[in-house]
């Protein structure tokens, strides 16, 4: 008599939850691998019907997003020296010249700077205040916990205004500090739960063996604390990171220049004509990507601190 075990899954249930998960990962890939191949498109390509999966590639979306480009009259073209670049040939085939580049360089920097620079606040702070709540005894703990959640349970449009009205008074609107200030505010209550969770875990003979030996609080909480809430510390930025990073109705209010970022812009790439879809698909696939590296680096950490504390000894 072969032995049953109640724990171990059959090879039959193994095999169906393995087509299952490749069925449901192809699926969930199939928006991402279509915008990266309209970003390969020509214009006439990326709307024809029925759409096209098999075309010529083409690099005419990424030149139009990088670039600014103006119309001109074909006697006014002819007249012009032969281009000097691929890109301007690519350019002139539409009958147009390169006027200069395009904003989306600097777009995609504010992100980057307002993203990361949010994400390490949030960390930062949150860290602290999930190591008092989770070590200390504060006065209406449970009150004030509540009190931090219940900043992310009001749509954002409830606040905008508010929020509007006074950084226009503080001088915030459409700067970096404002949106950095701004996100940290949002992610801190995602940061502050997660993280006491993580913290509530740790042990605290570690931290006693730790203050023995002659440590400091913040030696034990710096060498002892910090490395075993790592898994934790990853998997929060990483969701801190994808807010910031992905925010467009706050973007979209307080920046307009200086400050705007990537999510507000990608939107207003117009060519000459109607919208230019492999310029906006070539720009939320480059979007895409220091995210994606951000998560990939951290996957580890972030499958570890998914599961952490679920078994316990």
């Amino acid at each position: 008599m072969s032995s049953f075990s109640v724990t171990e899954p059959s090879k039959r249930i193994k095999w169906f939850a393995g087509t299952m998960v490749i069925l449901y990962a192809l699926i969930t890939m199939i928006p991402l691998a279509w915008i990266m191949m309209t970003g390969f498109k020509t214009p006439p390509d990326s709307i024809s019907y029925p759409p096209k999966v098999i075309f010529e590639p083409s690099l005419e979306g990424y030149v139009n997003l990088f670039t600014t480009r103006t119309r001109i009259a074909p006697d006014d073209l002819a007249a012009l020296p032969p281009p000097e670049t691929w890109y301007d040939e690519i350019v002139r085939d539409r009958n147009m010249v390169i006027a200069g580049p395009s904003k989306f360089g600097e777009r995609f920097v504010n992100s980057v700077i307002i993203g990361f620079g949010s994400t390490f606040l949030s960390i930062f702070l949150g860290t602290l205040a999930a190591y008092a709540f989770s070590r200390f005894k504060i006065p209406l703990a449970d009150d004030l916990l509540f009190f931090i959640l219940s900043t992310r349970m009001m749509p954002p449009i409830a606040v905008a205004i508010p929020i509007f009205l006074m950084y226009r008074n503080l001088g915030l609107s459409d700067t970096h500090l404002g949106m950095i200030l701004l996100y940290t505010a949002v992610n801190i209550s995602l940061a502050v739960w997660l993280l006491k969770g993580f913290i509530d875990e740790i042990p605290r003979e570690y931290e006693e063996a730790a203050l023995i030996d002659g440590y400091t609080r913040f030696q034990a909480f710096y060498k002892v604390v910090l490395p075993q809430a790592a898994t934790g510390i990853a998997s929060t930025a990483i969701f801190c990171l994808i807010f910031a990073w992905n925010e467009y109705a706050f973007a979209v209010l307080l920046t307009s220049a200086t400050a705007q970022t990537a999510p507000p812009f990608i939107p207003t790439i117009i060519g000459v004509g109607g919208l230019d879809w492999p310029a906006v698909a070539a720009g939320a696939t480059i979007f895409l990507l220091p995210v994606m590296i951000f998560t990939i680096l951290l996957r580890k950490h972030l499958l570890r601190g998914i599961t952490f504390g679920a078994v316990r000894k």
